[in-house]
């Protein structure tokens, strides 16, 4: 067989091949990464939790599912929004991204457009009305690694008709007291739930309307970095309070 003859039928096997593999295997991957690319950008999106500045709420290797409708719509793939519907409510958790410098973060709303907030030894004040404060529930504070729970103090907060946990660590130093501040029209004040050990409007100040991308409302699954990423099936399919 003269060699350009196998070199064309060898050819064609690798053109078949190729063929098969687009239909079989690259044309629907690449049909289901258009169809979940918009949804992913404009509809709903889960991310892991890399910090613990939300602990107990939420601890690192959680990862967090978030509404990115709760209070617009926005194009795919940019920040300009079609409809705007609503805006976070106090006690919320949510997803934004820093002011200071475009870090994507999770934090809680705790001051709205117009509310005076202040804080004296991590007792929050909000339009003269200190925030309710009472005991945690044991499972919430079991979440935390045992060797841990001796170094904080644990307790639940009353925002309105939500109530959440919080975290406080006496032995570091923190911005524990706060001025009284105004939040101006179309902006938020957002806190961390592990009040000692977070960065967050204490620290950057307020954050606009428009980097809040999202309401963060349940844990779709947690892995334990520490524990070779064993799964916590206590965290599995959680809401957030």
């Amino acid at each position: 067989m003269r060699p350009s003859v196998r070199a064309r039928r060898r050819r064609l096997r690798w053109k078949r091949f190729g063929a098969r593999m687009w239909r079989d295997w690259v044309k629907p991957i690449l049909t289901v990464l258009l169809v979940l690319a918009p949804i992913k950008s404009s509809v709903a999106d889960w991310y892991d939790v890399p910090t613990g500045s939300m602990r107990p709420t939420v601890i690192e290797g959680d990862r967090i599912v978030v509404n990115k409708l709760a209070y617009d719509l926005k194009v795919p793939f940019t920040g300009w929004q079609v409809i705007r519907w609503g805006g976070p409510a106090r006690g919320e958790v949510v997803v934004c991204h820093s002011p200071e410098d475009g870090v994507r973060l999770v934090k809680r709303v705790i001051g709205l457009p117009g509310d005076r907030v202040e804080m004296r030894d991590n007792q929050l004040i909000i339009n003269g009305e200190p925030a309710a404060q009472g005991p945690l529930s044991a499972e919430i504070v079991g979440q935390i690694d045992p060797k841990e729970r001796p170094n904080h103090r644990f307790a639940s907060e009353r925002l309105g008709q939500l109530t959440h946990p919080i975290m406080i660590t006496p032995s570091v130093r923190a911005r524990r007291s706060m001025d009284p501040v105004t939040v101006p029209e179309g902006s938020y004040l957002v806190l961390g739930d592990n009040r000692d050990l977070s960065k967050d409007s204490r620290w950057f100040g307020f954050v606009p309307r428009d980097q809040i991308t999202g309401r963060a409302f349940g844990i779709a699954f947690s892995l334990d970095r520490d524990r070779c990423y064993l799964p916590r099936w206590q965290r599995f399919l959680r809401n957030l309070d």
